[in-house]
């Protein structure tokens, strides 16, 4: 005869207690809505300064009898208004590249050595006077660049259109006495922007984990493998967000290269000779001088460098979101 052992009842089963929520601070309600009214603030003023640049533009435009796109030429202050903005496009872009060439490389390797190979008292020293540096106005650098650079680099225009003269951009057309060219500004600029750079890169390379440049020499790694593999790949994003900054400065420069170019508006891919200008110069140099046409004009090509400048640095926000997974920074 089999016997049945007796089933306990199932117990029925325990709700989880609600979880308690946490009590906001006044303080901390306060910080959280200023700090989101000033990222809304900031996209207000953003689109309050395109919604200015898109009107005060549209009546120069729509009586402008040339192309605004394709046309060499700057005459807007006649009966009959014709201006096109290529040749300002392009010498703000060679210029700018021209600087960032130099500055970019000079910059990285300024801030290298003084976190990685200056002793303590010379690397205290070098961040001081780059700080410094920073601090200098537009137009010291331009009347610098004017009364002492341009002379200097007549040799210099000279040697590189003797020797390298069979590259296009070093071709030099113009047998003239002056170094007042897009070559020049871009070196004045480079001399500008290079503070910025190396100083945002210098606090960069001196956030890399200890630990990383530690583990690397441990494995026989040299100084210089060390920085290449612990400390350049865990900074990309940095530099190129410091580049980001300098590019910005050397793009919208307005005094400096108003002072030290010899503006024209004959596009010339050479860039030893004189001539060539950029929007931001171009804007200085004209708007007291101008109509109403005229301003609107000028205003025009403030809303092509407003739009280049958006273009550039969201090409480096996609670059430092790409980067930033390889970087270590999430570690």
């Amino acid at each position: 005869m089999s016997t049945t052992t007796p089933t306990a009842p199932a117990e029925p089963e325990r709700k989880a207690p609600a979880a308690k929520r946490t009590k906001v601070r006044p303080g901390d309600r306060i910080f959280s809505g200023a700090a989101r009214g000033a990222g809304i603030s900031l996209l207000a003023i953003m689109a309050a300064i395109a919604i200015f640049l898109v009107v005060k533009a549209t009546d120069a435009l729509s009586k402008n009898q040339g192309s605004f796109l394709t046309d060499q030429g700057w005459d807007p202050n006649t009966a009959k208004p014709a201006f096109g903005v290529v040749t300002l496009v392009f010498g703000t872009v060679v210029s700018a590249t021209i600087a960032m060439l130099i500055a970019v490389p000079v910059a990285v390797g300024v801030a290298l050595f003084i976190t990685h190979y200056a002793p303590r008292r010379i690397a205290q020293t070098l961040g001081y006077i780059i700080d410094l540096l920073a601090a200098v106005p537009s137009v010291v650098y331009g009347l610098w660049g004017y009364i002492f650079l341009a002379p200097k680099l007549l040799g210099l225009h000279s040697w590189l259109s003797d020797y390298l003269g069979w590259i296009p951009v070093f071709d030099k057309e113009q047998a003239g006495v002056t170094a007042r060219t897009l070559f020049t500004v871009g070196i004045v600029l480079a001399i500008m922007i290079l503070p910025i750079i190396a100083a945002v890169t210098r606090e960069v390379f001196l956030q890399v984990p200890r630990a990383h440049e530690e583990a690397a020499l441990a494995l026989g790694a040299t100084r210089w493998e060390m920085i290449r593999v612990a400390v350049l790949p865990y900074g990309k994003p940095g530099i190129i967000s410091a580049s980001m900054l300098g590019l910005g400065r050397a793009v919208g420069e307005t005094i400096a290269v108003a002072m030290v170019l010899s503006p024209s508006f004959d596009l010339s891919i050479h860039i030893l000779d004189p001539g060539n200008t950029t929007i931001a110069a171009n804007i200085a140099n004209q708007f007291g001088e101008s109509n109403e046409i005229g301003r609107g004009a000028l205003i025009a090509s403030g809303l092509v460098l407003f739009i280049m400048t958006l273009l550039v640095n969201g090409a480096a926000r996609v670059v430092i979101n790409r980067r930033k997974a390889f970087s270590g920074a999430n570690s």
